[in-house]
């Protein structure tokens, strides 16, 4: 087991880039599966959910070569059409595999993927998608079978939520379909912009991705091709916010405003100062940050990937803030450790809400990540804190940050990870 060990009280300033998007680039390296072609991939970040997902890719018969930042794949030869248990309880976003294994080879086997309990996340809005596309699903054991016994056919999917994973995985699956796929209520996050424009550089004919309306028009074959993914825009949001707390000066470069604008909106009224360019952002933290009211909801809305990283931030603002969490129902289990540092958070179940009374001077105790997200904000707490925060199972939150206490470190955090034997 890893933890966080911080010394708090230090202001985040300087200058960082951002790396690669781990929400961008699972669906990304699931499209290796669809092309029997040469993939390479730059950008992709060094974290422990791409290892899990390029694992499975090894399991599954693809040829795998990394090299200075760049990772090539080739799935020519790939025979297995199972996702192995396993490693897919690991990581909920193993599921898009499913979708690319059934759009080239008509058949996937999985089970129901695992990761951050943040809520129920079921798969329903897939299978039902896959069934539309003609595959018949069938339920053994620990596993779920799809298979289609013809070509899948294009249909109109209407998705009752606009989900991220159903939208890839619809996507992944329609590629190679008969005729054209439209899905209708389709979720509109920058990362499936950026899965349509690596599938269309291979010859793939995905329109209106960024919309609710996405059209997929049916191909044949995919070609060799490289892709540059985009960069982490939750990652960046974190930085901005650990600047925040610790009323510092920050400016992440190599990154995209527009995929943040409602966080920064938040970040303004909450009193910091906000420059942007075309590819960077700076922050300048008030002394005194203002308290804001947030309520997560679907893109272009405050992402809930971000809420508990802001729900630390505003344990420092004057005033009472509420945050309202609309995706997942599970979300705030960080902040009973909060409360332990010595917050002032209240808890409103029915509305799956919390309020936190601000102008805290948190405490250094030792607290446990039960989340990626929620481990994040953690930490932030731990970077404005008095005293030693020690932040337990630090696994969950290295899946998804990329050398997280290096870069806190080159912003003048003291940090470091520490294995608990």
């Amino acid at each position: 087991m890893l933890s966080y060990v911080i010394e708090g009280n230090n202001k985040i300033e300087g200058e960082i880039k951002a790396s690669g998007s781990k929400n961008a680039a699972l669906p990304i390296i699931a499209t290796a599966i669809l092309n029997p072609e040469p993939v390479t991939f730059y950008n992709i970040p060094n974290i422990e959910d791409t290892r899990i997902t390029l694992k499975i890719l090894k399991l599954l018969g693809c040829k795998i070569e990394i090299d200075s930042g760049k990772i090539t794949i080739s799935s020519k030869e790939m025979t297995s059409k199972t996702i192995p248990k396993d490693l897919m309880h690991k990581l909920r976003s193993t599921v898009v595999l499913a979708g690319a294994i059934l759009g080239r080879f008509k058949e996937a086997t999985f089970s129901y993927p695992g990761g951050c309990n943040i809520g129920k996340r079921p798969i329903d809005l897939h299978l039902k998608a896959f069934k539309d596309l003609g595959a018949q699903i069938e339920e053994k054991g620990d596993y779920i079978h799809c298979r289609a016994k013809k070509e899948l056919q294009g249909a109109k999917i209407k998705l009752d939520f606009p989900s991220v994973g159903a939208t890839e995985n619809i996507i992944l699956a329609s590629i190679y379909c008969k005729g054209v796929t439209h899905i209708l209520n389709a979720a509109k996050e920058p990362e499936i912009q950026d899965l349509a424009k690596c599938l269309n550089k291979m010859g793939a004919r995905v329109y209106g991705a960024g919309t609710s309306r996405i059209t997929i028009c049916g191909v044949k074959k995919l070609h060799k091709t490289d892709y540059k993914i985009m960069t982490d825009r939750i990652e960046a949001g974190t930085l901005l916010c650990a600047a925040a707390i610790t009323n510092g000066k920050i400016k992440i470069e190599n990154t995209n405003p527009e995929h943040l604008l409602n966080v920064l909106y938040k970040l303004k009224e909450m009193g910091c100062e906000i420059t942007i360019t075309n590819n960077s952002i700076t922050l300048k933290a008030p002394k005194v940050l203002k308290a804001v009211n947030i309520e997560t909801t679907p893109y272009p809305g405050f992402p809930t990937d971000l809420q508990p990283i802001i729900g630390a931030v505003l344990t420092k603002a004057q005033g009472k803030s509420i945050i309202k969490e609309n995706i997942f129902e599970n979300r705030f289990k960080y902040a009973l450790d909060l409360k332990k540092m010595g917050a002032d958070i209240n808890f409103n179940d029915e509305e799956n809400s919390i309020e936190i009374i601000g102008e805290n001077f948190l405490r250094g105790k030792v607290v446990s990540s039960a989340d990626l997200r929620g481990g994040a904000a953690l930490v932030l707490a731990g970077l404005y804190a008095k005293g030693t925060t020690i932040v337990e199972n630090a696994e969950y939150i290295l899946r998804g940050y990329e050398n997280l206490e290096e870069k806190l470190k080159k912003l003048g955090a003291k940090i470091k990870i520490e294995k608990v034997v």
